[in-house]
Parts: structure tokens; sequence; C-alpha cells
């Protein structure tokens, strides 16, 4: 079974002095602080000045101090419960944004993502651009963006958007410990088409660096594979993060 932690959780948020918002970005954290940092950096000096953005950051129990960076941006702490897909969910229903943006704590938008949401319907999300060096992650990602454009499935670290009453009319994401991003393309795909970003979003390639590029993309495709075949997220869950 998935280890589900008892600790209260945080849900951060960067609120506006406006009561209505075109849209709240909200980021998934479980003790990220050595990429935290950088994200809401990069964040509040994209949205400085503007009161049509807020920022939810949902902490799911850190024992670093995550929430202490999210304070030195004038964050402000709710509580909530645990697990990525109960997190976000958590924070969307805080949300007051026409839009819903999921991050990532270590990715980062592109420049023009307020214009791609402008120009979409329902939902959408972006190309992915790994920030390592190594020429094999240039295939890696080339291969995600290829997969994601014809399947209309995206990962979390595409940079999921939805119209909130999408969102709502879908249910949120599903209470699973593992592949809840693809679970909720799925669902949305049978909606409409989604809108996929012209620039992508930055994410770190640590998993693939520390793990090693081949066995991670290995055992990815082997977990969603696995996922669409019908195996247990649970189990997929204890595979993936075989060190709770």
């Amino acid at each position: 079974m998935a280890v589900r932690r008892d600790r209260v959780a945080a849900v951060v948020e960067h609120l506006p002095e406006s009561s209505r918002i075109s849209a709240s970005i909200i980021i998934p954290v479980f003790n990220e602080s050595s990429e935290l940092g950088n994200t809401l950096k990069q964040l509040s000096q994209s949205l400085r000045g503007n009161c049509d953005i807020e920022v939810i950051l949902s902490d799911g129990g850190s024992t670093d101090n995550s929430p202490e960076i999210a304070k030195h941006y004038s964050c402000r702490v709710i509580s909530t419960s645990t697990g990525r897909a109960s997190q976000m969910n958590a924070a969307s229903a805080q949300a007051r944004g026409d839009w819903l943006v999921f991050l990532h704590a270590d990715s980062k938008l592109p420049d023009n993502w307020q214009d791609q949401l402008r120009q979409s319907n329902q939902w959408g999300f972006f190309p992915v651009k790994l920030s390592g060096e190594h020429w094999q992650l240039r295939i890696v990602e080339s291969l995600i963006n290829l997969r994601s454009r014809v399947s209309k499935i995206a990962t979390g670290d595409q940079g999921l958007y939805f119209r909130r009453s999408l969102f709502q009319e879908l249910g949120g994401y599903p209470d699973i410990p593992i592949m809840e991003d693809v679970a909720i393309s799925k669902l949305a795909r049978q909606k409409t088409a989604p809108s996929i970003g012209t620039q992508p979003v930055t994410t770190s390639s640590r998993r693939w660096q520390q793990h090693g590029i081949i066995k991670t993309v290995l055992l990815m495709w082997s977990l969603r594979l696995a996922y669409f075949l019908g195996v247990d997220p649970v189990r997929l869950h204890r595979i993936y993060y075989p060190n709770p």
C-alpha cells in the first residue's frame, strides 16, 4: 500500500488584492526546498504587479524548509490533506482563478503562458524541455512531446491547465497515488481536444540524471503501459517510489 502521511499538510497561497482573478497557479510540494526558491522567484518576478494571477503552493507535510521558503515570498499557509492528487484538489477548492494551472516545484512556465491560456478553449498543456545538457535528454524530451501531441495525454511536468468549469465537471484529479495526470488527461480529451503550447515548460532533469537516463525512461514507459493495462496505481506507486 502507498504510505499515507498523517501529518497535516499545508497550502501556501500568495493572494493578490483583487477578489477576482484570471488564473491560479497551483504547485504541489513535498520536500522541494532545493528547487522551490528558484521557481517562486521566477514566478514572483514574472507576476509582479499583476493582480489577475494567484499562486497556491500545496505542501504535503514537508520536513525541510519548503514552507519557510514560501513565507519568504509573502505566502500564506492553509491546512489541507496529503498526497499529490488530494493536494492539487484541495488547492483548487481554494483557488479563485477562471483558469487552474498545475506546475511542479522544479518547473518553470514559458514567457508566453498567459497568451497560451487566452488562446485556449477548455484545457491544455505545454511541450517540455529538460534542464540538463546531455544529448540523450534532447531525445527524451522530443519523445515526450511527440507522445503527448499524438495521444493528447500529458504528464504533470508539462504544466497541465484547465478552465475551472471543466475541472469541476471532471471531478478534479482522481484520488490515486500516481498517474493522476494521465487519468485526468484521458477524461478531459473525451470532452474536447487540448490546446498545446508553442513554448515549453522547463523542468528539472534531476531524476534522469540521478537514476540514469535510459533506466528512467524504461521505468516510466513500463509504468505507463502497466497503468493502461489496468495495474493498480498503488502498486505502481510502490515501484516508482520504493523508499517512501
